[in-house]
């Protein structure tokens, strides 16, 4: 590929965190073989679409992004489109049958194969397909991604890669395979790396980061967690996902002993009701897992829960989801992430009788999703008149879509508390605080303002003209 005439490339990225970062590792390795991003999708060469295959809805919309580029080839023949992910892993050859379009399939094992596939593509004059599936995780090469990564204040870095615990709903284990977990020393490379180049806040990536090393004998999550925790430099830690069956007393204490790790733990429950626990193969009752909750809240009082909710699995009656209303009323999640059922291929699940018909998982979902909004609501005013410590992100979306001062002629920033609260803040005009250093560093934000999905607030004593800024807070002297 020529230097002077690059390639450009586009990747749109459907799914989850794991898929977002995924998407970054691939980015980097086609810049290192001499391709360009592009937000400009008219300007591509190459169009990548990172899929997700969790839900009906996420195949839906990557058929639909696809279904946009029938025509491409004729107006640019040069034009390569290339299916990845979860998707691609689970219908291989059947996306070329369906997208003729399509020039190669790539599985959740091969995006470091992509450029090798792309050349054999041009060579071959045929589409593409490699779905297989490799028993463990290669090294990351963190000096040639970082080349050509921009660090953000805030990154994702995987811990392991697919999943043993066979919930009967869920296809990740015939997606991304068995669970597999990376070696410390290259995930602590990994982190360390980023935080030279700039990110204060990393959060670890797992479908059960519970049972990380557990097969491998490595050390344990939570041991995991002390080393990183001592990485120099870094702010904050968190992480995703927690299988409430594995959540260990040491991973509770870790919330106590360790000053970085945020007090904000996503814990999914799926269904408050045990007999359909049992039927989603979770291993773990509702008992149980209010034990956890108690046990968390007593270690941490003010620590944030978050949640999954699947509304309308298969032979959920009226009084098993009245159960899932009853233990969100209980344990008051910060929020929740709430779904309809879906049939997926190869789950369990797809088998079940006593269906959920349509109109009534649409039902339960609204009413979930209504519960929740008047939890949030109250957890939310409860936050104004506080001081919270916030991590500097950048300007707010409003100041970006507005591409102007949103407020009075003021620049609105936003940035996370340690319990994943949006807030959103502003200075005066006549604040002479140099905005851009502020990004990546942690304030005292005074909450004015609670709204449903963020607060909004005025940074507490950030005009003085002595202040300055001191490892990683900002100090007003």
């Amino acid at each position: 590929m020529s230097e002077h005439n690059p390639k450009h490339v586009y990747i749109h990225t459907i799914g989850c965190q794991m898929n977002v970062y995924d998407s970054g590792q691939l980015m980097a390795i086609l810049k290192a073989e001499g391709f360009c991003e592009t937000r400009d999708i008219g300007e591509a060469d190459l169009i990548i679409v990172n899929t997700c295959a969790i839900r009906e809805k996420a195949v839906q919309k990557m058929a639909s992004f696809i279904g946009r580029f029938s025509g491409l080839k004729q107006k640019k023949p040069g034009a390569r489109i290339v299916v990845a992910g979860c998707v691609a892993q689970q219908q291989g050859r059947r996306l070329l049958e369906r997208f003729p379009h399509v020039d190669v399939v790539v599985g959740t094992h091969a995006f470091r194969r992509l450029p090798l596939l792309l050349e054999e593509r041009e060579a071959r004059g045929e589409s593409l397909v490699d779905i297989s599936m490799t028993e463990n995780i290669e090294k990351t090469d963190s000096e040639i991604l970082l080349k050509h990564h921009q660090t953000d204040v805030s990154e994702f870095v995987t811990i392991m890669r697919g999943c043993d615990n066979f919930c009967t709903y869920c296809v990740v284990p015939y997606v991304r395979g068995p669970e597999i977990s990376r070696s410390p020393a290259d995930i602590l490379s990994e982190i360390a790396d980023l935080v030279e180049s700039g990110m204060k806040e990393v959060t670890l990536l797992g479908q059960n980061v519970n049972s990380y090393g557990m097969k491998e004998g490595l050390c344990t999550f939570a041991e995991l967690l002390e080393r990183v925790h001592a990485i120099d430099g870094l702010e904050r830690i968190r992480f995703v996902t927690s299988h409430p069956k594995d959540l260990s007393p040491e991973l509770i204490e870790a919330f106590v002993s360790l000053e970085k790790l945020c007090p904000h733990i996503h814990l999914p429950v799926q269904s408050g009701s045990d007999r359909i626990l049992k039927k989603m193969n979770r291993r773990y009752t509702v008992a149980a897992y209010l034990d956890k909750v108690y046990r968390l809240r007593q270690a941490v009082p003010e620590i944030a829960l978050t949640t999954d909710i699947i509304a309308g699995f298969p032979g959920e009656t009226e009084q098993d989801f009245n159960q899932t209303l009853e233990l969100i009323q209980e344990v008051e999640y910060e929020s929740l992430f709430a779904f309809e059922y879906s049939d997926r291929p190869d789950a369990p699940a797809r088998r079940f009788k006593n269906k959920v018909d349509a109109v009534e998982k649409n039902r339960r979902l609204r009413k979930l999703f209504a519960l929740q909004a008047s939890i949030t609501q109250k957890k939310q005013r409860a936050m104004v008149g506080r001081t919270l410590d916030v991590l500097v992100e950048g300007v707010s979306k409003m100041q970006k879509k507005q591409g102007r001062a949103v407020n009075n002629g003021s620049t609105e920033l936003c940035g996370r508390t340690g319990g994943n609260r949006i807030v959103n803040f502003s200075f005066g005009t006549d604040c002479d605080l140099d905005i851009r250093a502020l990004k990546g560093q942690i304030i005292r934000v005074r909450i004015e303002k609670a709204f449903s999905n963020s607060l909004w607030g005025v940074p507490v004593n950030m005009a003085s003209p002595s202040r300055q800024i001191k490892g990683g807070y900002v100090h007003v002297a």
